[in-house]
C-alpha cells in the first residue's frame, strides 16, 4: 500500500469505518469528505476516485489482518493450522457486519479493482492454510481445501446470526479433521472444483 499524508489517512479511516457498516454503494464520496472534515478536493487529489479508494480500503484491511494472523501463527501451539481459525474468532475489526471482503464481494463486479483485492485475500488465506499443514498430513492441498470450506461457511455465517457458534464449531471440526488425517486415518477426498478450482492458483 503506498504511504499515505494525514489527510489521506484520516480519509481512509473515515471511509474504512463507513464502508464495513453502511455498505460500499450506500456510501458516496460527499459523505466520506464531510465525515472526515475534508474537502472533496482532497479526497480526489490523493486517491483519484472512489473506486480507487474502496481498493486502498480493502488492501489496507488485508495487510492488518494478516499481520495478526501471522503473529497468531507465530505463537500457536500444533496444529498451527488452527490459528487461522483462532484469528478470525479474535479478529478485533469484525463485528456483527460479518467479513468486509465477502461484504465487498457481494458489491462489487467481478472486473473491479478491488474485486482482485477480494479475491487475493481468499486466495492467500486458503495457501497460508495449506502451507501449515505440510508435514503434517499426507495430502495438506486436499485438507486445506476443506478447511478453507469450514472457516468461509463459518465466517460467512457470522455475519448473518452475529454469532460465532458456528465459526467455533467449524474450528473444532477442523481440529478432528487434522487430526484424523495426521494419524493415517481414510485419505481426504479432494475438493472438486473443476474448472473454477484453478481460483486456488490463479493470479489475481
Amino acid at each position: 500500500m503506498p504511504t499515505l499524508t494525514p489527510g489521506a489517512r484520516r480519509i481512509l479511516q473515515v471511509a474504512s469505518e463507513l464502508f464495513y457498516r453502511r455498505g460500499i454503494h450506500a456510501v458516496g464520496v460527499d459523505t466520506i469528505a464531510a465525515e472526515s472534515g475534508l474537502t472533496k478536493r482532497t479526497l480526489y487529489d490523493r486517491f483519484g476516485s472512489k473506486e480507487k479508494l474502496v481498493t486502498v480500503y480493502l488492501q489496507a484491511r488485508h495487510e492488518a489482518w494478516w499481520a495478526r494472523l501471522e503473529q497468531r501463527i507465530a505463537e500457536a501451539r500444533a496444529p498451527r493450522v488452527l490459528a487461522v481459525f483462532d484469528a478470525y474468532l479474535g479478529d478485533p475489526l469484525a463485528t456483527d457486519r460479518g467479513c468486509a471482503f465477502l461484504n465487498a464481494a457481494g458489491e462489487l463486479p467481478v472486473g473491479h479493482p478491488a474485486h482482485r483485492v477480494v479475491r487475493a485475500h481468499k486466495q492467500a488465506v486458503r495457501r497460508r492454510l495449506a502451507e501449515l499443514l505440510q508435514g503434517e498430513v499426507d495430502d495438506p492441498d486436499a485438507t486445506a481445501d476443506h478447511l478453507f470450506l469450514l472457516l468461509e461457511g463459518g465466517v460467512a455465517h457470522r455475519g448473518v446470526d452475529r454469532h460465532d457458534h458456528l465459526l467455533s464449531a467449524a474450528r473444532t471440526m477442523a481440529e478432528r479433521l487434522v487430526g484424523a488425517a495426521a494419524q493415517d486415518g481414510p485419505p481426504v477426498a479432494p475438493v472438486d472444483g473443476g474448472a473454477d478450482s484453478r481460483w486456488k492458483t490463479q493470479a489475481p
